[in-house]
């Protein structure tokens, strides 16, 4: 008997694995024209993307009657008087609407972070009469358009005597008035394994201890989320001051860069070019500082049921 006919022989199961098994397909490298196309095309979408701020930034910096004469982002020359002038420009000047709204929004993120955090802890592990009906109800108010409610709220909060004042931005958001950050929570919370609230439990620890001392350090994560968008969104609010603030200086940011066009057609826009950068300042530190934390909150929220 030969080699080949003595291996088949004695081992035909290896031989058939052998002639079953596929072969190899060569794998495919991406070639560099399809790298480069590739490339290019997310490099043209970035500056796509930024051009708006590049050319806001240049008309910051050229005089009036150059921002409109050409759509390139290289000014022709550097002119800073804008600036200074914008800063100054609308009594009380830009400094206090900056100031009133980080007013708003430090209420507005302590508002969030206490009531949401409680109400998101509730549905999360608590257990209560008609726990799924109101959950559901609360969901059911993420999907009610704000415009629908605006007119009711305004009867209720000049009924009271708040317009005029920052109370109508700032107290609701202690009455967990956001389902969106609830939601967010509440699905973060859920990815907490129940045994740490057994074992604090065990321990002697009551409700809100654990609350205290366990949910709270591990859901770091989606306060950041929460605060971050809070600051983001109420900063950037400009119907609810509109409605609700009629003093010039009680006036946020964005009430204060809309006085600088004028109905009449005498507006500013290099300083209004030049307050708009620097109100986008604060947008970017923030979101600089809590960069990771947001990264992580989105990351590991809404996937855990």
């Amino acid at each position: 008997m030969t080699a080949p006919a003595a291996l088949r022989t004695a081992d035909p199961q290896g031989a058939r694995a052998a002639r079953a098994r596929p072969a190899k397909r060569p794998t495919k490298r991406s070639t560099p024209l399809r790298t480069i196309a590739w490339h290019g095309l997310m490099v043209l979408i970035c500056v796509v993307s930024i051009y708006p701020l590049l050319w806001m930034a240049r008309s910051s910096v050229v005089p009036e009657n150059e921002i409109f004469s050409s759509p390139s982002v290289i000014p022709s020359g550097i002119d800073l008087s804008n600036y200074p002038a914008g800063w100054v420009a609308n009594p009380p000047g830009f400094g206090q609407f900056m100031l009133n709204s980080f007013v708003i929004c430090v209420g507005a993120v302590l508002g969030n972070l206490i009531a949401c955090t409680l109400a998101a802890y509730a549905f999360a592990r608590l257990r209560f009469p008609l726990k799924g009906l109101w959950f559901t109800v609360m969901l059911g108010t993420m999907m009610l358009p704000g415009h629908v409610t605006l007119i009711p709220q305004y009867a209720l909060f000049s009924a009271i005597d708040w317009v005029g004042t920052y109370l109508p931005l700032i107290v609701p958001k202690f009455l967990a008035t956001d389902a969106f950050f609830i939601f967010l929570l509440v699905q973060f919370m859920r990815g907490i394994p129940r045994e740490l609230d057994e074992a604090a439990e065990i321990d002697g620890a009551g409700r809100w201890r654990t609350f205290r001392s366990v949910m709270l350090p591990l859901t770091v994560p989606a306060l950041a989320t929460t605060a971050v968008f809070t600051f983001i969104w109420t900063y950037e609010d400009f119907l609810g001051p509109l409605i609700y603030l009629s003093d010039l200086n009680a006036y946020p940011v964005p009430l204060g860069l809309r006085m600088f066009v004028n109905a009449m057609g005498n507006s500013s826009y290099g300083q209004l070019f030049a307050m708009s950068l620097l109100s986008l300042l604060p947008v970017f530190v923030t979101f600089l500082l809590f960069q990771r934390k947001l990264i992580q909150g989105i990351a590991t929220t809404g996937l855990k049921g």
